[in-house]
């Protein structure tokens, strides 16, 4: 076998550099030989001297796998200071939350995770030492909106610099994923980032902001729900709550950013959600919505038992720009979990899309009194052509077999739907289609957008945004003025009916009046009085937030109902037999 040199060798004639480095100076040849003899033996004296008193062989291999006695340890270091430990100290924190409810539940999880580490929330911006903005990136308005809103924070953070507890400013959610670099570099306006998937991270990019540093974590994850963390629901409307049961999305739309800020589609486990909706009621919830970017591709894979070999339906005619996925438990099995934990408790759900409608997932909502009938079905265009440029994965034939068997199966549905106006190569003729397909359908509920093109998307890569501006709006008016017109025509023929409706307060307009909704989602307004009790209509009692009560309907706009309470009700009753 060959020899192998050592991979660390010194010359026998090796010295220390600093020897080197010494000054030559003049000598006798006489005595030369002498004093060079000397010399030689103090330096040596001295290097032996200093290798005794230096670092041990154990020094350079602390913290390794070594045996130390009972008495000997290593001293713990954290890599931030004991100035930046990661707790709150009581201080306040501010948030800001815009766009979409999962939004509204990432604030929840957000400030749970910093609660827990000693922080309060205020109310009052004048109060914070944190603001944090919860962001959205869907449309390039919603983004102006927050650096405006950054400016004017900025303001106020800049007057307070010389106090001894300087503001901080964080951005969260979909913005702080998509923008990372310019809101961080941007006039300085940002002290932390943090991208839906870090909100972990938080007290720890607090902590070193505090240090006078940036910082940011912007990483996606492939498994992270926040399963274990409970969101701290913190509405005025104590009898609603929302509840993330998914997040993300594999459907890759040309137009739509969020796969690019939320990242793959990933499933809570089922057991969770169960515990979370449970305690929810334990505490008089009336109404919960569960939360998802495509909610009803729900699929749990957390346990072995769900994995078997059943491939995923989907609505007739739909179709996927991904592989089928295989096993798991899927929306129909939570659905029908979550809705039998109190009968006395709505359900409902979004955002949805189309495609995962399959036929048990209808029967569910039509069977159970609880699960509301309500069903929102983002169409976004009329048009084949537009449909296939948006890669939406049907036809506007499919589409509309899907209402039908929708209607068929679910006789007294309300549909809502999401419209995107001037996306790119949309003609005259698309966009007729599309308000045909508003008439045709009867929405009583819709958001109706102008396209607003986002980088990274397949249609920034491959697409041209050649609609003009002022074509998009006209067109976006024309889509809201059909709209409104249809939803009246849907609202009307509720007229003279009695509806369930669940109280949220008083209405905006007027303090005499209170407001609610009916389980097809429709606002109802109607005036403050007392009513009868439903097990005895002697008996009388006002009416509250939270409370069921039946509303005769007395008239209809496109956009609300007005009525009557006739008296306190109960989802648990068949109001059919209710006065």
């Amino acid at each position: 076998m060959r020899n192998v040199k050592p991979f660390l060798c010194f010359s026998k004639r090796w010295t220390p550099l600093r020897w080197l480095n010494k000054p030559r100076y003049c000598s006798n040849p006489s005595t030369a030989a002498v004093s060079s003899g000397k010399n030689r033996k103090a330096l040596s004296d001295s290097f032996r001297s200093q290798i005794a008193s230096g670092p041990s062989f154990q020094d350079f291999i602390r913290g390794g796998s070594v045996n130390l006695s009972a008495d000997e340890h290593t001293e713990e270091r954290s890599y931030l200071s004991e100035e930046l430990q990661m707790v709150g100290n009581s201080r306040k924190v501010y948030f800001e939350t815009y766009g979409c409810q999962m939004n509204v539940n990432d604030t929840e999880i957000a400030w749970s995770i910093l609660m827990k580490k000693g922080y309060q929330r205020t109310a009052d911006l004048k109060q914070a030492d944190v603001v944090l903005l919860v962001t959205c990136s869907i449309r390039e308005k919603a983004e102006q909106t927050i650096w405006n809103r950054l400016q004017q924070l900025t303001a106020m953070k800049k007057k307070r610099l010389k106090s001894k507890s300087p503001m901080k400013i964080g951005i969260l959610g979909c913005m702080a994923e998509r923008l990372k670099m310019e809101l961080l570099e941007r006039e300085k306006l940002v002290d932390v980032l943090a991208g839906p998937d870090a909100y972990r991270d938080l007290p720890r990019l607090l902590a070193i902001a505090d240090g006078g540093q940036q910082a940011s974590n912007v990483l996606l994850s492939l498994e992270e729900t926040y399963a274990d963390v409970m969101p701290v629901q913190h509405g005025a409307q104590g009898y609603s709550a929302f509840v993330s049961i998914m997040r993300g999305c594999d459907n890759m739309c040309s137009y739509c950013i969020v796969p690019f800020t939320r990242g793959r589609e990933r499933s809570r486990p089922v057991r969770s959600i169960l515990e979370e909706v449970q305690m929810l009621s334990d505490q008089g919830v009336k109404e919960v919505t569960l939360l998802g970017q495509n909610v009803n591709s729900y699929r749990d894979t957390s346990e072995q038992q769900f994995c078997g070999p059943e491939l995923t339906k989907l609505s007739r005619g739909f179709d996927t720009v991904y592989r089928t996925k295989q096993g798991g438990l899927r929306f129909s099995d939570l659905l029908d979990q979550v809705s039998r934990i109190d009968p006395d408790m709505r359900i409902r759900f979004t955002s949805p899309h189309p495609k995962d409608f399959p036929d048990e997932v209808l029967q569910l909502i039509a069977e159970r009194q609880n699960i509301c009938k309500q069903i929102h079905l983002p169409a976004q265009s009329g048009s084949n052509q537009v449909l296939k440029a948006m890669r939406r994965g049907y036809t506007r034939e499919a589409y509309l077999d899907l209402v039908d068997n929708i209607k068929r199966i679910i006789p007294d549905v309300s549909l809502s739907s999401d419209f995107i106006s001037g996306f790119c190569g949309e003609t005259e003729e698309d966009h007729q289609q599309t308000l045909s397909l508003i008439r045709e359908v009867g929405y009583n509920v819709g958001f109706l957008f102008a396209y607003s093109m986002r980088k990274k998307t397949h249609a920034f890569h491959r697409l041209q945004d050649d609609v003009a501006p002022q074509v998009k709006q006209r067109r976006l008016e024309e889509c809201i003025c059909v709209f409104r017109e249809e939803a009246a025509k849907v609202n009307a023929a509720i007229v003279g009916s009695t509806q369930l409706v669940l109280v949220e307060g008083e209405s905006k307009r007027s303090s005499v009046d209170l407001c609610g909704r009916t389980d097809g989602n429709m606002k109802v307004i109607f005036p403050k009085e007392d009513v009868a009790v439903q097990s005895s209509a002697s008996i009388t009692a006002p009416i509250c937030p939270g409370d069921y009560v039946l509303v005769k309907i007395l008239s209809a706009s496109s956009q609300s109902l007005r009525g009557r309470a006739l008296g306190h009700g109960s989802l648990r009753k068949n109001t059919d037999a209710l006065p």
